[in-house]
């Protein structure tokens, strides 16, 4: 007999199809074996799945890549609320209890928000192989749990073209990468974020970089709240604000599809 699982792929951080970063999401009455719950997401080949179980002590929230369970995804949490408000009949806010801690996420018209905790970066030097991994110098390198490259010219970020075997060769356990350089046309901050040690070369668009890039350019700017924009191929706009320690990621989402995993053995 086989297992019927309710699946969801919305695209989050984005107001209109085929943009932003498509996150699958899939409501579970209780765990599946972690070994099952990787073996979707790899399945799914997106750049992140969402699990979600009403527990008793709450909503719990994990994330997988196609080849790691990850502490923190921005997007696959806004896909996640924007489920559980549009499609399973829960309204926000919602708390999730998550590896980061209890994330709270609220609606605001049709942005849904993010309330992360802060990761400053610490000014670091360039660590080996990083300008052979871009193919291209930054002007200075951060470090937060990410490796941050500034640039002086947003299209200087747009035009990269990275070496991902370099990147994923980075020092680090994960070795993530994000490029970031002062934005332009209405934006204050443009970045693009590569992770290719985790299954995902580029991410369209990226909480998780966020909640390190906007401590970084609030000081940088002297302003709190600042629109940022991820300037993939698929691309993203996020709403933010420095407020203390934590992070406030403004986005919309969109449905793309709802169906069923059917293809798993009951137990």
């Amino acid at each position: 007999m086989m297992q019927r699982l309710p699946l969801y792929i919305v695209d989050a951080f984005a107001d209109r199809p085929f943009a932003g970063n498509p996150a699958a999401v899939v409501p579970l009455e209780a765990w599946l074996p972690d070994a099952v719950l990787q073996g979707i997401a790899a399945e799914h080949n997106l750049s992140e799945t969402a699990f979600v179980v009403a527990e008793p002590a709450g909503l719990r929230l994990r994330w997988f890549t196609p080849t790691i369970e990850v502490t923190l995804c921005g997007h696959a949490t806004l896909a996640t609320a924007f489920v559980l408000d549009t499609e399973r009949g829960l309204a926000p806010p919602f708390t999730f209890r998550t590896l980061s801690g209890e994330l709270r996420v609220t609606r605001e018209d049709q942005r849904y928000v993010l309330d992360f905790p802060a990761d400053p970066p610490a000014r670091a030097e360039a660590p080996a192989g990083l300008v052979e991994a871009l193919g291209a110098a930054p002007r200075e390198v951060w470090k937060a749990r990410d490796w941050i490259a500034v640039f002086d010219e947003p299209d200087t970020v747009r035009r990269l073209a990275p070496d991902h075997a370099r990147v994923a060769a980075l020092p680090g356990e994960t070795s993530r990468l994000i490029a970031t350089a002062p934005g332009d046309n209405g934006a204050d901050v443009v970045s693009r974020y590569f992770a290719a040690k985790i299954g995902i070369p580029e991410d369209p668009v990226t909480g998780a970089a966020h909640v390190q890039l906007v401590p970084y350019w609030a000081a940088r700017l002297g302003r709190d709240r600042l629109t940022c924009v991820q300037a993939s191929r698929r691309g993203g706009v996020l709403h933010c604000r420095l407020a203390g320690a934590r992070v406030l990621m403004g986005g919309a989402a969109r449905l793309y599809a709802r169906g069923e995993i059917v293809g798993l053995d009951a137990e």
